[in-house]
C-alpha cells in the first residue's frame, strides 16, 4: 500500500502541550453541512450543532489547564481559541508519587482535538446520521500576541455574518 505525501500541519520541534493560545478550525469532511444554518446574520443550531457545542464546551470541563475563548460553530466547521495553561501543583511527594498523577498529564493540541472530535461522532451517530465524519486534522495557528488575538477574536464572531463569502461555504466551492 502506497502512503499519502500529506502536508505538516504543524510546527517542527514545538510542543503543543507547552502554555500557548492556539486559533483552531475543524472542518466536517468534504465540508458537508451538519450543524445547521445561517439565517440572516445568526447561526442555528440543529442538534448535530448543539452536540458540537456541549462538546466543546465539555474539553474545558474535562481537562482543567485549559481554557475556551472565543468559539462560534458554523455550518461544517468550528473556530475556537483554546488557552493551554500549565498546571499548577502544590503537590510535594517523591518522583515516583509524582508520576502516579496521570491525570495531571497535559495533554497535547491534536490529542484535545482527538478528544472533541471522537467524543462529539460518538454522539452523533447515536442520533443516528452514521455518515458523520470530521476531516482528517485540523487547522491550527500559534497566537502570539494580544494583537494578534483580538483579530482572532473579532474573526471568529464575523465570521457567520461573512459565511456568503466564506471559503467553507459549499455554495463557494
Amino acid at each position: 500500500m502506497l502512503s499519502r505525501d500529506r502536508k505538516l500541519n504543524r510546527l517542527r520541534d514545538f510542543n503543543y502541550s507547552d502554555f500557548g493560545y492556539y486559533f483552531v478550525t475543524v472542518c466536517t469532511k468534504d465540508r458537508v453541512c451538519y450543524f445547521g444554518d445561517v439565517r440572516g446574520e445568526e447561526m442555528v443550531l440543529n442538534i448535530f450543532g448543539q452536540i458540537v457545542k456541549q462538546q466543546w464546551l465539555w474539553l474545558g470541563e474535562k481537562y482543567q489547564y485549559i481554557e475556551l475563548d472565543q468559539f462560534n460553530i458554523l455550518p461544517n466547521h468550528i473556530h475556537g481559541i483554546i488557552i493551554i495553561n500549565p498546571i499548577q501543583t502544590n503537590y510535594v511527594g517523591t518522583g515516583r508519587d509524582l508520576s502516579l498523577q496521570r491525570d495531571d498529564k497535559i495533554k497535547s493540541l491534536s490529542e484535545l482535538i482527538g478528544a472533541f472530535k471522537t467524543t462529539s461522532s460518538k454522539l452523533i451517530h447515536q442520533l443516528g446520521l452514521s455518515e458523520f465524519q470530521w476531516q482528517r486534522s485540523f487547522y491550527d495557528r500559534i497566537i502570539r500576541n494580544e494583537k494578534e488575538l483580538d483579530n482572532i477574536r473579532k474573526y471568529i464572531l464575523e465570521n457567520v455574518i461573512k459565511w456568503n463569502q466564506d471559503i467553507n461555504n459549499p455554495k463557494n466551492q
